[in-house]
């Protein structure tokens, strides 16, 4: 098994690129769209969770969903999951079927199922040729390290779901990210984010509205400072906490560079 314990990671300038495609949870709001994350490298489309309207979001970003080669997903809640159905049914059309490089969907243990659900529902519309869409589990109860060639992909489990994970990011070229999808406070988050370039952390609700499964901007801080990262982009804000001082709360425990996500904010790596 990988020890993340032991991780010596020398940061690095690259030339990996991430746009935050959605900010915002499962809440409607005009200005923020639900969780999603694309990172651009090297003329390759990772999309990191897909919530509803993502498809849209890319064509805003003049990212086309033809060019996704791998969807991670962090869990299986609606908001990080929706627009599968949107991508699956698009790749569909025929003028796009016909050039289509294979993809894959990775996430963690049962998303096969939930995918082959979403097909039986939808039956036909979400049927692809099996060399097309091809899809991988990854333990969600332990750390799990995948190599793909130009990327280095390492996950953690992380405190919302049982199947939830979070995703460290290094490029073979240099550079890391770490992306926690949704979590509450966790050692597993510190010990994945240990000396990244940059960390984008959930940050749900503010002080004094506590959820269980979720950070508040301090506890975000407290894992940003402990796992020595020098930059916290922060997402998933709900309503709630969007009322409140963000960045003040954080930098109770946060010396670092912070930035408060936005749709279609451009990160380099």
């Amino acid at each position: 098994m990988f020890d993340l314990t032991k991780l010596k990671y020398t940061p690095k300038k690259s030339n990996m690129k991430l746009i935050i495609l959605g900010s915002g949870t499962g809440v409607p709001l005009s200005y923020r769209a639900s969780p999603s994350i694309a990172l651009i490298f090297n003329s390759n489309y990772y999309i990191f969770d897909i919530g509803p309207g993502t498809l849209r979001q890319m064509a805003k970003a003049a990212l086309s969903h033809e060019r996704i080669s791998r969807i991670f997903i962090t869990h299986l809640h609606p908001d990080h999951t929706a627009d599968l159905i949107h991508f699956i049914f698009a790749t569909r059309n025929p003028s796009v079927i016909k050039k289509r490089a294979p993809f894959y969907i990775t996430g963690p243990g049962g998303l096969k199922k939930f995918i082959n659900h979403l097909q039986d529902i939808y039956y036909p519309y979400l049927t692809l040729p099996q060399h097309i869409m091809q899809i991988e589990e990854l333990e969600a109860e332990e750390t799990s390290e995948r190599d793909y060639n130009l990327i280095k992909i390492i996950t953690r489990p992380t405190r919302h779901t049982s199947e939830s994970i979070a995703y460290r990011v290094e490029a073979r070229s240099g550079g890391c990210f770490v992306y926690s999808g949704d979590t509450g406070f966790c050692e597993d988050i510190v010990t994945l984010a240990n000396g990244a370039d940059t960390l984008i952390l959930e940050s749900s609700f503010p002080e004094g509205a506590e959820v269980e499964g979720h950070l508040t901007p301090t506890q975000a801080g407290v894992i940003a400072t402990s796992a020595g990262v020098k930059k916290l982009v922060l997402v998933h804000f709900y309503p709630e906490c969007l009322a409140a001082d963000i960045a003040t709360q954080c930098r109770k425990a946060y010396k670092g560079e912070l930035i408060l996500g936005s749709d279609f904010l451009n990160i380099s790596i």
